[in-house]
C-alpha cells in the first residue's frame, strides 16, 4: 500500500495529501460540513490522520475529481476506526 502523509482534512470522508492529490475514503459517507454532524465527522477524521502517513490503496475509481481509496493509519482501516469512535 502507498505511503503519503496527510496535508489537509476536507471533510468527514476527504483528504488532501502532501502531493495535492485530493482523496475520497471509499465506503466512508460523511455529511457535507454544511450538514448536521459535518463538523463532528471533520473534526473526528482530523483527529485520526492529521499531520500522520496513511496508506493508500489503488485508486478504485474517481468521483468528482477526486481519486476513491481505501485508506488506513497505523495499519488500521479509517473506516474501522470512524466506526469504533461513533
Amino acid at each position: 500500500m502507498p505511503r503519503a502523509k496527510v496535508k489537509k482534512i476536507t471533510d468527514g470522508d476527504r483528504i488532501e495529501i502532501m502531493s495535492g492529490k485530493r482523496i475520497r475514503i471509499a465506503s466512508l459517507d460523511a455529511p457535507e460540513l454544511s450538514e448536521r454532524g459535518g463538523k463532528a465527522a471533520k473534526e473526528q477524521l482530523s483527529k485520526l490522520v492529521r499531520g500522520k502517513e496513511i496508506g493508500t490503496s489503488n485508486e478504485l475509481f474517481k468521483s468528482y475529481g477526486r481519486s476513491v481509496r481505501q485508506v488506513t493509519v497505523r495499519g488500521k482501516s479509517i473506516n474501522k476506526l470512524v466506526q469504533k469512535k461513533k
